[in-house]
């Protein structure tokens, strides 16, 4: 495989339960060092596409490419694929040197490069001086940190991590997300993330690609998908408001809306809640047709009270396509 190649490449992949379908003709591909992102919302067949990835389901058509080695029909423990789900599954009566230590010692490396890889490991994620701590005498975060230098020490063709940081609080989210960022580039791995949370997705993203219904809609960098979402839909997922403008539909960021007792011919919008997010302030309207809106400012002046009219206006917006067709009878994963 030249240098040029990406390390995987899904192409036209379909997976159903039963006449179902869940996923339709995903095509995509992840380079050698990327940490490309899969987001969309819950139901959208991501974990599916993982469980495809990983071997533990069967596609209905389509193919897995691995260092140009066609893997779709391979068992998964042949594949070189590790998965990290959102729970870390940490062996509990083992330590965390022997919770890592266990897919180097089953791969019969010399004790001395076992030892190597923990040290290695642990150090990547930060728990050095952890290595004789059971599971139950660490926090979430710590025990997340384990579960990704377990994968990572397996020594992995490529990495697959469904939703993570789900469980973790928040306040240690950011954290986290960095050092599991820095902890795949130091290690040099390939990885595909999985997730819902859009501000997770597009920190974390070289690329991102969005997900909705089992189909593939879009693949951009960060910046770039923000920029120009391309579909109604998209565009709400990602954050923005759709507004009716001049000639269609708008995708206004809710930093760019401006709000108005008495407008200059913007829609008119009621006001649901308002308040402070720190610094802040948000207020939820509602569209004529009962659609949502946010506004995002300078928590300045009066604050709105529910109920209150107010004239909308932008001078920034996002042209965005109508949504794709639904795909017909398609079961959503749980």
């Amino acid at each position: 495989m030249s240098s040029s190649e990406p390390i995987l490449r899904v192409e036209g992949l379909s997976a159903a339960w039963g006449s179902l379908p869940v996923l339709d003709r995903v095509t995509f591909d992840v380079g050698s060092g990327e940490l490309f992102v899969l987001l969309g919302p819950n139901g959208s067949g991501k974990s599916t596409l993982l469980r495809c990835l990983v071997g533990l389901e069967s596609p209905t058509s389509g193919r897995i490419v691995l260092e140009g080695r066609d893997v779709t029909a391979l068992a998964a423990h042949r594949r070189g694929i590790g998965l990290m789900f959102q729970d870390a599954a940490l062996f509990p009566h083992r330590t965390v040197y022997e919770n890592i230590a266990y897919a180097p010692l089953l791969q019969r490396r010399p004790r001395a490069e076992v030892d190597e890889e923990v040290r290695r490991q642990v150090d990547l994620v930060g728990l050095s001086g952890f290595e004789d701590r059971a599971p139950d005498q660490l926090s979430g975060g710590e025990r997340q940190r384990v579960a990704l230098a377990r994968t990572l020490a397996a020594r992995p063709r490529m990495v697959l991590l469904d939703e993570p940081f789900a469980s973790i609080d928040p306040e240690l989210k950011a954290e986290l997300r960095a050092d599991f960022r820095r902890a795949l580039g130091a290690a040099g791995a390939s990885a595909i993330h999985v997730t819902h949370d859009r501000p997770e997705g597009l920190f974390l993203g070289d690329r991102v690609g969005l997900l909705f219904e089992g189909r593939l809609e879009r693949i951009a960098t960060p910046r770039e998908l923000f920029r120009d979402p391309g579909s109604e839909r998209a565009a709400r997922f990602l954050g923005y408001n759709l507004l009716e403008g001049a000639h269609g539909p708008e995708a206004v960021d809710p930093r760019e809306l401006r709000l108005s007792p008495e407008g200059p011919g913007g829609p008119r919008l009621t006001v649901v809640a308002a308040g402070t997010t720190g610094g802040e302030r948000l207020v939820i309207l509602r569209t004529p047709d009962g659609g949502r809106v946010e506004s995002r400012g300078p928590d300045e002046g009066p604050v709105p009270v529910p109920g209150d009219r107010l004239y909308a206006s932008w001078t920034r917006s996002v042209r965005v396509a109508p949504n794709p067709p639904r795909t017909a009878q398609r079961r959503q994963e749980p």
